[in-house]
């Protein structure tokens, strides 16, 4: 059980941090997927190919149910939607942005696509999961996921263009 801990712990809290935009709630959501692996979990089982995909999805729906039981969904979009690093420059040209700028600016646009847009993309990118793996993780098809993935990555570019982020 330490090994499999060891192993997943990092990447689940990257992830949950993600969905939750909340370290410390992340660090709440991750403990309450080991606890329910470790409740799951029976005298001589081993790790198996599929366990990857499960720490994930129970990480996945721990998170949700953080969301709703705290009702912070609401809360969290108007925090963002008053972050000054999505204001345009004043002279109507683009702002020089550093590397980390960026990539925080696309995070905090997350919140503008569909839970589950915002899923796979997370899963995908911060992840580095295949479709197959998101397949398993979410219960979803993988032509869905792909389906998921650009329309959410279609939705982001629109909103940097409008940012001013990217210009093409």
């Amino acid at each position: 059980m330490e090994a499999i801990v060891a192993e997943y712990e990092t990447a689940l809290l990257r992830y949950t941090a993600r969905i939750l935009n909340s370290s410390t709630a992340a660090q709440d959501v991750v403990q309450n997927t080991f606890i329910k692996l470790f409740r799951a979990w029976k005298p001589g089982m081993h790790a198996s190919a599929g366990l990857k995909s499960w720490l994930y999805r129970v990480a996945h729906n721990e998170a949700v149910d953080h969301i709703r039981r705290e009702s912070r969904l609401t809360l969290l979009h108007e925090k963002q939607a008053n972050d000054p690093a999505l204001t345009v420059c004043t002279d109507g040209h683009n702002c020089p942005m550093t590397t980390g700028e960026k990539h925080a600016t696309v995070l905090s646009l997350m919140h503008t696509l569909h839970p589950r847009e915002k899923q796979v993309l997370l899963l995908r990118l911060e992840e580095g999961l295949s479709y197959k793996e998101i397949s398993r993780v979410t219960g979803r098809s993988e032509g869905n996921v792909g389906n998921l993935l650009h329309h959410g990555v279609r939705k982001l570019s629109a909103h940097l263009k409008k940012a001013g982020v990217i210009t093409s």
